[in-house]
Parts: C-alpha cells; sequence; structure tokens
C-alpha cells in the first residue's frame, strides 16, 4: 500500500517515480462522477511536455465497447497502446466467449496490462493512469487504474492528474448522494474547469461523455481559447 501511494503521489505531481527529479513532467485533470442514472466521465485537452504545450486538442476520453469508457493520463505513447490492446482483446473476448464481457473482468483486464507495462525492461518507463466506467447486467462502474496497476472501485467520484488536488476540492464540497446526471454534468464541468484555473498543465477544452441505460453519449466539447490581440 505504502508502494501505491507513493506512486500515486509522484505521478499526481507530474513526476515519474523510477527516475530523478529533473525529467521532463506532464500533466492533466480527470475527473469521474457516479450518479443515479448513470457514469460521467470528464477530462481537458493539453497535453504537455515540460514546459511545453505539445497538444491543444488532445484526446482523452475513449470508448471502448458500446457499455465502456476510459478517460486516459500519463506518456502518450503507453496509454494509446494500452488502449488498443484492450479494445483488441475485449473484442477477441466477446467472439470467443460468444457474451458481452462485464466491467468486472474489462477492468481487471486492463489493470494487469497496467501492471505488465510499468514492470517490463525499457529505456523510458510506462506511466499510464486510467479511469474506467461502464454499464453491465449488474448496474453502472467506476473504477480507478493507478500508474502501478492497483485498481480500486469508487461508489462516488475520483479524479486524475496534476489537477487532481484542484478538483477535489469542488468534488467534496458540491458532490451529492444519487446526483442527477444533468447535475452530474454541471459538477463534472466545474471540477475541470477550476483546475484549468490553477493547474498549468490542464487547459484549452473540456470534454463530458456520460454513461447511462441509453448508451455512451458526448454531452459537452468545448474548446477554450486563450489569445491576446
Amino acid at each position: 500500500m505504502l508502494i501505491s501511494l507513493f506512486y500515486k503521489r509522484r505521478f499526481l505531481e507530474g513526476v515519474n517515480p523510477m527516475e530523478n527529479e529533473n525529467i521532463m513532467k506532464t500533466g492533466t485533470t480527470t475527473v469521474g462522477i457516479m450518479c443515479k442514472e448513470g457514469v460521467i466521465l470528464a477530462a481537458d485537452r493539453r497535453a504537455t511536455s515540460g514546459n511545453l504545450i505539445s497538444d491543444k486538442k488532445a484526446q482523452k476520453i475513449y470508448q471502448i465497447n458500446d457499455d465502456m469508457a476510459l478517460t486516459t493520463a500519463g506518456v502518450v505513447s503507453d496509454v494509446q497502446l494500452l488502449v488498443k490492446l484492450i479494445k483488441a482483446e475485449l473484442s477477441l473476448k466477446e467472439i470467443r466467449t460468444e457474451r458481452k464481457p462485464n466491467v468486472k473482468e474489462s477492468v481487471n483486464l486492463l489493470a494487469g496490462l497496467v501492471y505488465s507495462n510499468i514492470r517490463k525492461m525499457s529505456m523510458i518507463t510506462g506511466i499510464s493512469h486510467f479511469l474506467f466506467a461502464g454499464n453491465d447486467y449488474k448496474g453502472f462502474h467506476l473504477y480507478d487504474i493507478y500508474a502501478d496497476g492497483s485498481l480500486t472501485k469508487h461508489d462516488s467520484y475520483v479524479s486524475s492528474g496534476s489537477g487532481s488536488v484542484i478538483a477535489y476540492g469542488v468534488l467534496e464540497t458540491l458532490y451529492k448522494n444519487d446526483m442527477k446526471i444533468d447535475d452530474g454534468v454541471k459538477l463534472a464541468v466545474k471540477c475541470i474547469n477550476a483546475a484549468l484555473q490553477r493547474d498549468s498543465a490542464t487547459g484549452n477544452g473540456i470534454d463530458v461523455v456520460t454513461i447511462t441505460k441509453d448508451g455512451i453519449k458526448k454531452v459537452l466539447e468545448k474548446e477554450i481559447k486563450q489569445e491576446l490581440y
């Protein structure tokens, strides 16, 4: 547990815990919120490499299948590869078993991939952090897959990335049990906006996705420009 907390704390600070303090830092803010009628995922659009904003339109929310989606944070190459792998593995599993994988087995599979990825021999240590949400016959689910491969289920809310400390302040203050989807969306936007105001690695836009009994839907897609004339 101490190792897991150490990894999480250093990752939230934008630091690779396997290397020294002089490395290039990255950051982001993603949020997951459980509501009465489903789950909400939200993220900003800024990708950074140290002090450089390397991408202003980064995609950080991915749909895995008709009932599951996730948010991403960490090293872009590792994140992109793991998203492709989990999509492929779940498609193959559905073909082989002739049934849709449930959320628990799907998130455990991804956690195993993250665990293996960070422990492989490499010149560049793989760091990835996912918030995984979905709907199955047991209801709605929200999980946090830490950068070290450990897995935690949440029944209220969770945030990841360098701006998560700011987002948690908003969540602790405004979250209520059995929130409606519309209220949850508004709360998610407030979380990302608060992080955007104070975290330099968060910005450029907000994306919000809902997972309900009607499926996965992108309910907000907003670009935020900061220009001087």
